[in-house]
């Protein structure tokens, strides 16, 4: 018989997993219904403000990813890190990315200027969120899940860097999905192995 924490911590598992897996079809879907997206001169958020299915679909994966993720966050990563405060206040920071995550897909570009800030806020509090809890999977001896939060939380870091400093592309497609990507796949391996214990 699991324990509370543990079944909690499952169903985290989960939604880790099943969240950037939702929120990626949605958005590629979206991609593929507007022909007239560009990878070089759109954000992705542009979708979002689209007539008919395009708009709906993209900001219906981001509020559903978003809730996914929230879930993760107070279930798995707060159970996970059941006797480690930095991981948890990672936990938290992540919770929180989450919450601005959802905000992007209820705050399209047509509310100005809370779209900008959440969507700021959403990559910001990720990338801090992973090197927080780089150090938490460090104290409680995960040193795999710490490389991998570490080398995702600096690439994340990298991709917005570069584009801030150089511009690599004219828009912010581009960096957008591969930070995004990037933490999909920590969360992905992060479910797996709650999944697991």
């Amino acid at each position: 018989m699991l324990f509370k924490g543990e079944v909690w911590l499952k169903v985290g598992g989960v939604a880790g997993v099943v969240a950037p897996v939702a929120a990626f079809i949605c958005i590629l879907i979206a991609i593929a219904s507007y022909p007239a997206f560009s990878w070089v001169h759109n954000a992705l958020s542009d979708l979002g403000v689209v007539s008919g299915l395009t708009g709906y679909l993209f900001n219906f994966g981001l509020f559903v990813g978003g809730l996914l993720a929230f879930i993760f966050s107070v279930f798995g990563l707060w159970n996970y890190f059941s006797k480690n405060l930095v991981g948890r206040v990672g936990a938290l920071m992540f919770a929180c990315a989450s919450v601005a995550l959802m905000a992007i897909g209820v705050f399209n570009e047509d509310f100005k200027p809370i779209h900008y800030l959440v969507s700021v806020a959403f990559f910001a509090l990720a990338t801090m969120a992973l090197l927080v809890l780089t150090a938490g999977f460090f104290y409680a001896g995960k040193r795999a899940l710490a490389v991998l939060s570490l080398a995702v939380g600096f690439f994340s870091a990298s991709v917005w860097v570069l584009q801030l400093t150089i511009s690599y592309v004219p828009n912010v497609a581009i960096p957008e999905f591969a930070s995004g990507f990037a933490v999909s796949i920590w969360a992905v391996a992060v479910g797996r192995r709650m999944l697991k214990l």
